[in-house]
């Protein structure tokens, strides 16, 4: 009888990836869109502080496809290979089939050698084996009797053993490739048309692992009361599958949305071997346990993006186009205006404004609460404006990171980072940008009277020009500080001592607590 011929793992890859199925139910496999669209949506957990964490992306995105794909007559299972891997697969909504879905879901498992082997459970593959010595090749048929976890083990006609325990090079050839198992992530649905045909059809679907934010840089005048303010519009994709020539967007707010459901594990591990060990444990050396994989999509990522004045000034040269802004109900749509290509595990970065002249306050501000220590420490500085066109701004600014640059000799230098949060036009915006140095504030207290202790603010400017500074009080009522002298607002609700701290000066504030406990 003549040998059936069997494919190595690397011909079922290609076999697998030109959609052969063991299956008799009729297949229809669409590989890839005409037309993709890419709406990307920001963690709604993450702060405006906070950068995005390439390791972890916690947003999402709405993927929209248009793919023609050849229908045949009667029940057929449609695939759509190269979705994203994360796909949400209840969101998914399939459009243009001439009758309409049956079914839907998601192919859960990509080839690899442990899924290979997994799906291959109690089957009869062919077993190669090479001598070292002499390099002369046997071959077997084996049965695989265990799965990829650990020690695989083998029944062969000589009985059972461990694959790469024989101390001799091995490899397993399959014969095909079993039908769940896709080279790329899959979506399959099930279809029933009355005859052959070629529908345009549109998928569109939800998917975890992307997010984005807005990158700020802002140069400071020399008199410190403008700046020239750029923006880019900063969007990760930590996704196996990329997008080319998609019709991106980004979206600021927060829509109403549930937490997303667990996603499918799609089992494409490496495949580990084992051996049990011959003689006793006291006379073998364990190596040392393998280093734990690298973090997911680290690898694919180049690191965070560190903005610097030299960098500023090529990409604003070489930004070539700009976001544009639109209104989306309570949310705001930044469109990019030319198709873009959205990598597999990468950033893309696409220019989101550009303001020159925006008017700007620069002051310091303090917390004072009733636990603090009588240390002194600096204040923080602060950059505010408003956003308006009076000041040169009267646009919704999405949030994001803030790198605040100042002139020195004719060469910017980096004075501070700060953060800003979705701002819509006419909110006051201000950027925290760092401590100060040269503006030092205490509070010592100077006198116990019964249950009353009473305390003298300090702040102290080193530096060569008088500057604004706010003492926020938090936990002390207004009626409890004593300064005849001072004018005091609110802020948050709290008690605001608002002053003018003169050049190389000083100015104080008294004010007591009363300890009811």
């Amino acid at each position: 009888m003549a040998r059936v011929s069997r494919l190595p793992v690397l011909a079922a890859i290609i076999v697998a990836m030109l959609g052969a199925s063991a299956d008799a139910q009729a297949i229809a496999s669409s590989a890839g869109p005409q037309s993709v669209s890419v709406t990307v949506y920001r963690d709604p957990n993450r702060t405006a502080e906070r950068a995005m964490n390439l390791g972890w992306l916690n947003g999402y995105a709405l993927v929209s496809e248009v793919r023609t794909i050849d229908i045949p007559a009667g029940e057929a299972d449609i695939r759509f290979e190269g979705v994203a891997g994360g796909i949400i697969p209840e969101s998914a909504i399939v459009t243009g089939l001439p009758d309409g879905v049956v079914e839907k879901n998601q192919d859960a498992y990509l080839l690899s050698a442990a899924s290979l082997l997994d799906r291959s459970l109690g089957k009869r593959v062919h077993l190669r084996r090479t001598s070292r010595a002499t390099g002369a090749v046997t071959e077997q048929d084996a049965i695989i009797r265990t799965g990829a976890d650990g020690a695989v083990v083998l029944q062969t006609e000589a009985g059972f053993e461990a694959l790469r325990c024989s101390g001799l090079p091995e490899t397993i050839f399959y014969d095909q490739v079993p039908p769940d198992l896709s080279a790329r992530p899959t979506l399959s649905v099930r279809t029933r048309s009355q005859a052959a045909t070629r529908a345009t059809v549109t998928l569109s679907y939800l998917a975890t692992g992307f997010d984005w934010q807005a990158n700020y840089v802002a140069t400071l005048n020399p008199a410190g009361d403008r700046v020239d303010l750029f923006a880019w519009v900063t969007l990760a994709n930590g996704d196996e599958t990329g997008f080319a020539n998609a019709n991106t967007q980004t979206v600021a707010g927060k829509p109403n949305r549930e937490s997303d459901p667990p996603r499918l594990g799609r089992g494409g591990g490496e495949l580990r071997l084992q051996c049990w060990p011959q003689g006793t444990t006291s006379d073998i050396d364990f190596p040392p346990p393998p280093a734990p994989p690298p973090p997911p999509m680290m690898a694919g990522f180049e690191g965070d993006i560190v903005v610097t004045a030299a960098r500023m000034d090529v990409a604003k040269a070489a930004a070539p186009m700009q976001a544009v802004q639109e209104e989306l109900g309570d949310l705001k749509l930044y469109r990019i205006p030319e198709p873009v290509t959205v990598a597999a595990n990468s950033q893309k970065q696409v220019a989101l404004l550009e303001k020159s002249g925006v008017a700007v306050q620069t002051f310091y501000r303090a917390t004072i609460s009733p636990w603090m220590g009588d240390e002194p420490f600096r204040a923080t500085r602060i950059l505010k404006t408003r956003n308006r066109t009076q000041e040169g701004l009267g646009l919704p600014l999405p949030a994001g990171g803030v790198v605040l640059f100042a002139g020195n000799r004719g060469r910017p230098l980096l004075i501070g980072e700060g953060s800003v949060g979705d701002k819509a036009i006419g909110e006051d915006v201000e950027i925290e940008i760092g401590d100060a140095p040269g503006l030092f504030v205490r509070a010592t207290r100077t006198d116990v009277v019964g249950n009353v202790a009473k305390y003298l603010l300090t702040v102290t400017n080193d530096q060569p020009r008088p500057v604004r500074f706010d003492a926020e009080f938090n936990g002390i009522d207004k009626t409890s500080i004593g300064d005849k002298g001072a004018k005091l607002g609110r802020r948050n609700g709290r008690p605001l001592w608002s002053v003018t701290v003169p050049a190389n000066g000083s100015r104080t504030l008294a004010y007591r607590l009363k300890n009811d406990n």
